[in-house]
């Protein structure tokens, strides 16, 4: 039978786990600029807004980062519990258990805030394809700008020798 104290340990390490695990969001919106194309009403970007947010969120797995870090909590837990009852017997197998659950929940947390930010530049990537399809003006890298036919540089000034 466990000691109290020990149960309370093993409840607190459990409720950390699944608030540490439970720490990303799935994007609730691009955080991207679009704005309304040459000639359109305001009333039409609205409308094709909405519908690329939908494209959007279609196109990922909102999910993922929540569930990534519930993996990796139960695989901690898993691991601690059978490395503390090789070292310590039935009391190292509940102490290796709520190390193995911290430990896991912490690494969760990281890769699910990782997974979360991927998950939010596919959402932002869909988003930008959708309304550049439908004709509204969406962001360009600079180095993406098509600049036109650029001057010839100027010839070397008189006798200069290079």
């Amino acid at each position: 039978m466990q000691k109290p104290a020990t149960s309370a340990l093993s409840a607190l390490t459990v409720l950390l786990g699944i608030t540490l695990a439970g720490c990303a969001t799935a994007p609730t919106g691009p955080r991207v600029t679009s704005l309304p194309g040459t000639g359109m009403s305001f009333e039409q970007f609205r409308y094709d807004d909405q519908q690329c947010r939908q494209y959007a969120h279609s196109r990922i797995h909102p999910n993922a980062a929540n569930n990534t870090g519930v993996r990796n909590a139960a695989i901690g837990t898993a691991i601690g519990t059978v490395a503390g009852a090789a070292i310590g017997g039935q009391h190292g197998a509940g102490v290796g258990a709520g190390v193995g659950l911290v430990g896991g929940s912490m690494a969760g947390a990281s890769e699910s805030q990782y997974v979360a930010y991927d998950t939010q530049r596919q959402y932002d990537s869909a988003y930008l394809q959708c309304m550049y399809g439908k004709g509204h003006k969406v962001p360009v890298p600079a180095g993406m700008q098509h600049e036109g036919a650029r001057p010839a540089p100027p010839p070397p000034p008189p006798g200069w020798r290079g």
